[in-house]
């Protein structure tokens, strides 16, 4: 008799428990996420992406590369997805196309969708991104074609996973710290251990969403940082640091998928660089930094999505004429400059007229109470203090994100000069940024976050 009232009491201690996980589950658990991952390490020998110095095909890898996709549904049923991957950058052939797919397949808007990528300079190229850096034969170019269309079906298909995934799930936010940033403009890399104290600016924040499903275990992270992955450049795939820190932190929590996200790290390196134990160190450095923020009490995100999306129209400089692309040919001494021009010339004599802006991508998002800015190209440190400074120091701020066409400077960098203010010829467009483009782009930012209810008209 005592046995079978034990046995009673037991059931329904164990009626209880399960009806109030269940009830939790219905009341707390309001997200819901869904993660999936594609392996987009090329299988075959190609051209690899970032450098004009490379001379010959891929030689195997560090470590595979990966395109993580990480989907989120609000109380209302709202979703988006975010995107990462270990590339160089999205260009807009790719990135249109694999975003019209997305709409076609899955009804997600280009507000919904966040493609970033970690700018690994040890990844392959794809589509026709710096067209006129890469001194390639016709073998190369069809072995980029062939790649790049079956990146677009994994990315598309990997949207479509997380999608199916999607399970009650909480979300949490905080930003974490690490220093290994140095400001490049400011700090030359030769004098770097002579230096007492770097210049110019900087922000070492590691922002990071941490998603937990209705069982408590740890689903997903997503994190960023602000600079560049130019620790390697060998001929071995790799996601370089970011690509490190991410099998770090997966080793380190079974099941788990960690997805990198760059920031405004343009005018950042990894100082010092060039050898495989450094890119290594750093992604320690970065992944313990995330550790750090997991293990402490994060910002519970409310459940409340809204997604906002432009394209604002960015002026070029004056574009060249054929005498004036005539006379850099004849000056020139960059062999991918004088592609750039002898391009372009060519355009003009077949009648072309050359683009005089160009259509940036502005995107911004309202998680719960957390602000999330995505910009496209290659975008420099001060967007994302300023940006930080309109929308709180909390905000996310991601750089290279749904297009990447072109090094992104502030109005200071532009006038200043140097590579990151005149970088057009590596990304091929005909002429530099106009003055004033920092203003229209932070000016669409307040757009956007007025429309999302970060700000208030």
């Amino acid at each position: 008799m005592k046995i079978s009232i034990i046995s009673l009491t037991t059931a329904v201690l164990l009626f209880i428990t399960s009806g109030s996980k269940a009830q939790n589950s219905s009341v707390n658990y309001k997200w819901k996420a869904g993660v999936a991952k594609v392996n987009i390490t090329p299988a075959d020998p190609m051209p690899m992406a970032g450098f004009a110095s490379r001379t010959h095909d891929s030689e195997g890898k560090l470590h595979d590369i990966w395109v993580k996709a990480l989907a989120i549904e609000d109380a209302k049923g709202k979703k988006a997805v975010m995107v990462s991957s270990d590339l160089l950058g999205f260009p807009k052939i790719v990135s249109d196309k694999i975003r019209d797919r997305i709409k076609t397949s899955f009804g997600l808007g280009r507000d919904q969708i966040l493609l970033n990528s970690s700018h690994t300079h040890s990844g392959p190229v794809i589509g026709d991104a710096l067209t006129d850096v890469y001194l390639l034969d016709d073998k190369q170019r069809k072995s980029i074609i062939s790649y790049t269309a079956i990146l677009e079906d994994q990315v598309v298909k990997v949207v479509g996973d997380a999608l199916k995934n999607l399970e009650p799930a909480e979300l949490f936010s905080q930003n974490g710290v690490v220093r290994f940033q140095v400001n490049r403009r400011n700090n030359p890399a030769n004098l770097l251990t002579q230096l007492t104290e770097l210049q110019g600016p900087n922000d070492y924040a590691v922002p990071v969403i941490k998603v937990v499903n209705a069982k408590g275990d740890l689903k997903a992270i997503s994190f960023g940082y602000a600079c560049h992955p130019t620790v390697l450049s060998g001929y071995e795939w790799s996601g370089d640091y970011p690509g490190y820190a991410q099998v770090e932190l997966e080793q380190d929590h079974p099941g788990t998928v960690a997805l990198f996200f760059q920031s405004s790290g343009a005018d950042q390196n990894p100082l010092p660089r060039h050898t495989v134990p450094l890119a290594k160190q750093y992604g320690r450095e970065l992944a313990a930094a995330v550790d750090r923020v997991l293990e402490e009490e994060m910002n519970k995100i409310p459940s409340n999505l809204v997604t906002s999306y432009s394209e604002v129209v960015l002026p070029l400089d004056k574009t060249p004429t054929a005498d004036d692309l005539t006379k850099f040919i004849s000056k020139s001494t960059v062999p991918y400059q004088k592609r750039w021009a002898e391009r372009h010339l060519n355009k003009l004599k077949a009648g072309e007229k050359l683009i005089d802006s160009y259509p940036f991508p502005v995107q911004v998002w309202s998680i719960g109470n957390l602000p999330l800015v995505s910009l496209g190209g290659e975008l420099l440190m001060e967007y994302g203090i300023k940006v930080k400074q309109m929308l709180g120091e909390n905000t996310f701020v991601y750089g290279y994100s749904n297009d990447v066409m072109n090094y992104v400077p502030s109005s200071l960098v532009l006038k200043q000069g140097g590579y990151e203010g005149e970088a057009h010829t590596v990304y091929g467009l005909p002429a530099k940024w106009q003055v004033g483009v920092e203003t229209r782009i932070l000016n669409e930012v307040i757009k956007l976050s007025e429309k999302t209810g970060l700000i208030k008209k």
